[in-house]
């Protein structure tokens, strides 16, 4: 069984995140989301909220496992017994990050695979800090979101 892991801080986990996820169920038999918890990052979201709702968004799909984690991803993927890091991108200041990422992490964990995905056109503009300043604002962010889910049963300062 070939697993990838997904790592992102996922803050709120958007439609982009759930294309990646959908493309990379077409090329690895598991996906796992690992949530890291940059302390760097102010969070809309707590830890344990990112996680239910990405538990909540998969519920009926086996093939995906959302974790939270504190290592170095490779070390994370070793422990799951991942083939590849897949990496989500949707422009070429991503691309320029992520392959900086991808030749450090072959330097350490050469046994592990970057896969780089591309994010759909439509779905460029989604980032998970555009999420978060549109709510500060009080927008609709529905759209973004995937389907079914609403932000604001994520958030408990909001209920």
């Amino acid at each position: 069984m070939k697993t990838a892991i997904f790592p992102g801080s996922f803050d709120p986990f958007t439609r982009g995140h759930e294309a990646v996820v959908k493309e990379a169920l077409g090329l690895f038999d598991r996906v796992v989301v690992a949530i890291g918890d940059n302390c760097r990052k102010q969070a809309l979201l707590a830890l344990d909220d990112r996680k239910r709702l990405i538990d909540d968004l998969y519920a009926d799909d086996d093939r995906v496992e959302c974790v939270a984690y504190d290592t170095l991803t490779g070390e994370l993927a070793r422990l799951k017994g991942a083939a590849a890091i897949v990496r989500g991108v949707r422009n070429t200041v991503d691309f320029e990050y992520e392959r900086t990422m991808a030749q450090i992490n072959r330097r350490i964990f050469p046994d592990i695979a970057t896969v780089v995905l591309f994010t759909p056109p439509e779905l460029t503009d989604i980032a998970s800090s555009t999420v978060r300043e549109l709510l500060a604002f009080g927008r609709d962010v529905s759209d973004m979101m995937p389907e079914g889910i609403r932000i604001e049963d994520y958030m408990p300062h909001r209920r």
